[in-house]
């Protein structure tokens, strides 16, 4: 009992040491953890809060890029101005075409894809990496590879009047209105349903085995379980592919600064595009940012709509 009693005071001083020295390492935490952070938090506001105020406050401006005298002013004028500008609604007439035709394109063939190779088979990987390489491609290089497989005597034309023995008359698909956004169309689903196919391959595989080996004794065949156990087991990835392949969608602007320049006859001009061009070319910085403004919640407004429609009803 003796001994026990004085080792007693020895304990209580060690507890006592030990918190009295909590507080200091859990400040320190604190300021490796702020440290740690202010490098990605500092980028977050320059890159991204900064311009977006600053768009949202030039837009009611009739800020120039460069101009000797400084911004006023001037309330709605610029978004009377979009109501009337018949080249912004073709802009975004022609940024619904294409987001409506590409999503679902490249969602279904990613889709598609994903479920040939999601195989144990030999040579799977093989394809995997095929489908995936115009992925790594700078979207600047396939631009400019396809702008010379679109020429008149370029390799499309060229392979159509092999295939038809020369029944096939040459189209200078990117100077015809008819054919300008289809031929963009295709080059953008061609360059991005690899990355697409990889996200699916990922929700792929994440679907239990044993459902598929359940059903399979039950007596389904291929479809009923894509309908039954795949189509419902990729819900959470579902969403999210369909909402960033509309954001990308709605941004498109590379392929026609590069192809295009929006024409012709404005039949390839997106919001993105004359956005840039009226802020860069036309040195309208305040008609710039109303147009970005209108962009923002129009791209959110799909994003939310979407993310409605495919939330999980409980």
């Amino acid at each position: 009992m003796a001994t026990t009693q004085q080792r007693m005071p020895a304990s209580s001083s060690v507890d006592r040491a030990t918190s009295a020295r909590r507080p200091l390492g859990r400040r320190g935490d604190a300021r490796a953890a702020a440290l740690m952070i202010t490098p990605a938090l500092a980028l977050f506001i320059l890159f991204l809060l900064v311009p977006i105020v600053l768009a949202f406050a030039l837009a009611f401006t009739n800020a120039r890029l460069i101009s000797p005298n400084p911004p006023e002013f001037i309330g709605f004028d610029n978004f009377s101005l979009l109501l009337t500008d018949p080249v912004f609604w073709a802009s975004v007439r022609n940024t619904f075409y294409f987001a409506v035709v590409v999503v679902p394109v490249q969602a279904g063939l990613a889709l598609f894809l994903a479920v040939l190779v999601n195989t144990k088979v030999k040579g799977a990987q093989f394809f995997r990496t095929v489908y995936f390489l115009p992925v790594v491609t700078s979207m600047v290089v396939v631009s400019l590879l396809w702008r010379f497989m679109y020429e008149p005597d370029g390799l499309i034309n060229r392979l159509l009047q092999a295939i038809t023995f020369d029944r096939f008359t040459p189209i200078d698909w990117l100077n015809e209105p008819a054919w300008a956004m289809p031929a963009i169309m295709f080059i953008s689903v061609w360059q991005g349903v690899g990355f697409t196919m990889i996200i699916w391959l990922a929700g792929l595989q994440t679907i239990p085995v044993e459902l598929y080996e359940a059903s399979e004794l039950d007596g389904a065949g291929r479809w009923q379980q894509f309908r039954f156990v795949t189509w419902p087991g990729l819900t959470q990835t579902r969403t999210f592919i369909l909402v960033t392949i509309t954001i990308a969608a709605f941004s498109l602007f590379t392929q026609i600064n590069l192809m295009t320049q929006g024409g012709p006859l404005d039949s390839t001009t997106t919001v993105v595009f004359q956005a840039v061009r009226s802020g860069y070319q036309q040195l309208q910085t305040g008609y710039a940012s109303a147009i970005s403004l209108v962009f923002f919640v129009m791209v959110l407004t799909v994003s939310l709509i979407q993310r409605y429609l495919t939330r999980e009803k409980g």
